[in-house]
């Protein structure tokens, strides 16, 4: 059993690493954590709160290229329950470069708004509470 002490991270790559930092670091209000060049052929940035239990890597593997995410099923979901907080976070969102766009799966668009990076990847902010 993983411990409840353990961190997340969530890694993938880009063909667009300095944009996608800022959207992510602009949209969701995360920090950058770390950086690093030229590691084994990579560049990457490692995104987030410093609290949270998870965090968002971005990589870039000099002179390949990735393109696009394989599917618009490809989702990063914060549910913020407070309306107030959830309609910040739709702006700031859109402010930093995320565009609106219909859900793959309805199901998110009932109570929430699906927002899609310049590689395709989408994130749901969902106006609710996490229910197990």
């Amino acid at each position: 059993m993983i411990p409840k002490s353990a961190k997340l991270r969530v890694a993938r790559p880009t063909d667009n690493l300095t944009k996608i930092t800022e959207m992510y670091l602009n949209g969701l209000g995360f920090k950058l954590l770390g950086s690093f060049k030229d590691h084994n052929g990579f560049d990457g940035s490692i995104i987030g709160h410093e609290a949270h239990n998870y965090h968002l890597e971005f990589t870039h593997h000099m002179g390949m290229a990735v393109g696009q995410a394989p599917t618009q099923d490809n989702l990063l979901v914060f549910y913020l329950p407070d309306h107030d907080v959830w309609s910040q976070c739709c702006q700031k969102m859109e402010k930093a470069g995320f565009i609106i766009v219909p859900s793959y799966n309805n199901y998110w668009d009932v109570v929430g708004k699906t927002f899609e990076d310049i590689d395709g990847y989408r994130v749901v902010l969902q106006n609710r509470e996490w229910m197990s």
